[in-house]
């Protein structure tokens, strides 16, 4: 596409002379053979087409809209995938490291902003290591009970047993009634 460098000429007001540039580009079939010539445009959904736009965009370049984000957004959502991930870490130490790198980075923020104030909240590295703590007696837990229940009979032969221990005894209190 050829830049154009010429000056608006005074008196001419800048719509015209915009509208001027176009035609004359077009004339020139500098707008012939574009991608999506001929196709309609996608003017369906809310009308915000910016939007669809930058969605477009991030996803063709394989981005994210994480990415876009200022940087003290960016440590918040970070602070809050942290909390909400800690009880899948190796160890309480993978924890704290994640977390201490985290607060190292904040801190960092905090000496040189850059653009307008946004307080971001240091994490805690003890709940988080007791997050993961709580995490890990749960799935301790999880494991014992369902090895518990691997090594059961099954169902039936557990009622069989259980019926055969608790049946009503006789007369005599030792023997089965009707035996």
């Amino acid at each position: 596409m050829e830049m154009m460098t010429e000056r608006k000429p005074q008196g001419m007001s800048f719509r015209s002379w915009v509208d001027q540039q176009v035609a004359d580009a077009e004339a020139r079939g500098v707008f012939r053979d574009l991608p999506g010539a001929g196709k309609p445009l996608d003017l369906s959904a809310d009308g915000d087409f910016t939007d669809r736009w930058v969605r477009d965009y991030v996803q063709r370049e394989g981005a994210s809209f994480e990415d876009a984000l200022p940087l003290p957004l960016r440590l918040r959502k970070e602070s809050e995938r942290l909390a909400e991930s800690a009880g899948q870490f190796p160890s309480e130490a993978a924890v704290r490291a994640a977390a201490a790198d985290l607060n190292r980075r904040i801190l960092d923020w905090r000496r040189i902003p850059v653009g307008p104030p946004v307080y971001v909240k240091l994490c805690d590295e003890e709940a988080l290591a007791a997050a993961w703590r709580e995490a890990t007696a749960r799935r301790l837990v999880a494991a014992e009970l369902a090895a518990r229940e691997a090594s059961m009979p099954p169902a039936g032969q557990r009622r069989a047993g259980w019926l055969r221990r608790h049946r009503k005894r006789g007369p005599a209190g030792d023997q089965p009634a009707g035996d």
